[in-house]
């Protein structure tokens, strides 16, 4: 039975076709990933069909009474509460019934009035077959296995990081078991230990969920039916998303044997007629002219839009280039035990360990971006610094990518800034679409397109691979590789940065225990 049918769904942005009449359909059963390059239009389809951005042209049909838990990949929240008591509100309606059943209580205790004693009964059913009794500690294991439990159950949401609350939003929507679930790049902030909490959550999870993702590892094991959002096109694939990508390749292998052939019918047909056009064959030349004109072409395969990375370098003579003692970080007590190392040119190092354990605060420690307790880093004074946060705040978030690069580099011209937009794979239209309407993976390149735009010998990037597809993943990790100067790089994800770093840093094992 389909909870979801989606029906000739058309929606362009400027100069780009997201889908022209697609349909689809998410059954009662389906575990289903949502795979495309940055910018093919997955989050806007799950906005489509939560009904948040209305399409050009299409139909989404929900089956009635279902209820929907979506996760935003931007996912805020300016609860003023604690992340304990947010997630408690999970279980609004079973606390609502547990004060109403106090309240009959306390009246009978006033009136001793039996009528209230039998409704504090039905309550006491209401609560019994909701679990009410084990809720904390349903809480309590969601926190343990999305790692929010690190924070402290007493800590303010609205204290929290952006990653840290899209945790937070994630457990809430778990608890509250909802029918389908609509997950958009959940594990951006999530470490191993915790995906791997999420993927059993996930595969023992009872109702049907769409998840978007670029951990193709991550989906292989949580799915059984894929959805690919590709040039225009949205295509259903069954099975796992290996087997999606097998059943992908062998259609554009078909496709394109069917293309060639045609093209190939065509220029006989074509050579034919142009021969004997004029000629006693005039009359199957005629023939074989209409025959093309009602010929139904075969399109031919596209590709997709490639990124390509390249940081230029500038020289640096200096064997040492960076040197932390004994550096004392954290806010307002240290986090981490006093840390030392040293970088000499071209050293690459990454900083690993679970999100949140302080790895951004040591990096912005380094660059004086915050207070230190002890120590001190230092850079050599022909170091220049090109750095990458991980967060996607944007001064004026209705400017363009064009306003953005403009305002910082005035002296270009702005052919010149489309074609380095470009290059890393933004489309026309999104060049000039107000930045706030970009995917994540379209803002982090222009995050990247500003860093290349700077000459430096220094790069630290802090999880530059967030949002990123599974192609513009590899042409950044050839541009660092290719990079002559020092790389600092921040990931939780091993596969980006293993066999090309010269260092590891695993920041769990100095980490204070905060009590």
């Amino acid at each position: 039975m389909s909870i979801l049918e989606v029906e000739n769904l058309s929606q362009s942005f400027a100069d780009k076709q997201l889908y022209h009449q697609a349909s689809f359909r998410v059954n009662k059963e389906d575990h289903m990933g949502v795979i495309g390059q940055n910018g093919a239009g997955k989050s806007t389809l799950i906005k489509i069909i939560t009904g948040q951005q209305l399409p050009d042209d299409g139909q989404i049909k929900w089956q009635p009474g279902i209820k929907i838990g979506y996760l935003d990949q931007y996912a805020q929240t300016a609860h003023d509460l604690t992340i304990f008591d947010f997630l408690k509100s999970a279980f609004a309606r079973l606390y609502k019934i547990s004060e109403a059943q106090t309240a009959c209580y306390e009246k009978y205790a006033q009136t001793a009035d039996e009528e209230l004693l039998t409704k504090a009964g039905r309550y006491q059913e209401q609560l019994e077959a909701g679990d009410f009794y084990e809720l904390e500690t349903k809480i309590e294991q969601v926190m343990t296995g999305l790692g929010i439990d690190a924070l402290g159950k007493d800590r303010q949401v609205a204290e929290c990081s952006g990653g840290q609350r899209s945790k937070i939003i994630l457990a809430k929507l778990l608890l509250e078991q909802p029918d389908m679930l609509l997950l958009d790049e959940p594990t951006n902030y999530l470490d191993v230990q915790h995906i791997e909490w999420l993927i059993n959550y996930l595969n023992a999870f009872r109702g049907s969920f769409m998840v978007v993702s670029h951990d193709y590892n991550f989906l292989e094991q949580i799915t059984n039916t894929i959805i690919d959002v590709s040039l225009g096109k949205i295509t259903k694939y069954t099975g796992s998303f290996q087997s999606a990508l097998k059943q992908k390749k062998q259609k554009l292998e078909t496709q394109q044997k069917a293309y060639a052939k045609q093209q190939r019918q065509i220029e006989k047909d074509e050579a034919y007629i142009r021969k004997n056009k004029a000629g006693s064959r005039s009359t199957l030349a005629k023939s074989r002219q209409k025959r093309l004109d009602k010929l139904e072409l075969v399109d031919p395969p596209e590709t997709a839009k490639q990124a390509n990375f390249k940081f230029p370098y500038l020289e640096l003579l200096s064997a040492e280039t960076l040197v932390v003692k004994n550096l004392s970080v954290g806010y307002q007590r240290p986090l981490l035990q006093p840390v030392t190392f040293t970088l000499s040119h071209g050293e690459k190092m990454v900083l690993q360990g679970f999100n949140g354990v302080g790895k951004s605060t040591l990096i912005k420690s380094i660059l004086g971006k915050i207070p230190v307790f002890n120590g001190q880093a230092s850079f050599t004074d022909a170091v220049v610094v090109n750095y990458f946060s991980q967060d996607l705040s944007w001064s004026h978030p209705d400017q363009t990518p064009l306003k953005i690069v403009h305002d910082q580099y005035p002296k270009l011209e702005a052919k010149l800034i489309r074609q380095r937009l470009a290059r890393v794979g933004l489309t026309a239209g999104n060049i000039m679409k107000p930045i706030k309407l970009l995917s994540g993976g379209e803002q982090t390149k222009v995050k990247l397109c500003l860093l290349e735009l700077k000459p430096s010998n220094f790069l630290i990037m802090d999880e530059p691979t967030n949002h990123l597809d599974d192609e513009t993943k590899a042409a950044l990790k050839k541009a660092l590789m290719g990079f002559a100067g020092n790389v600092l790089l921040v990931t939780h994800e091993a596969d980006f940065y293993q066999g090309w770093v010269d260092h590891v840093l695993n920041v769990e094992n100095i980490r204070l225990n905060q009590k």
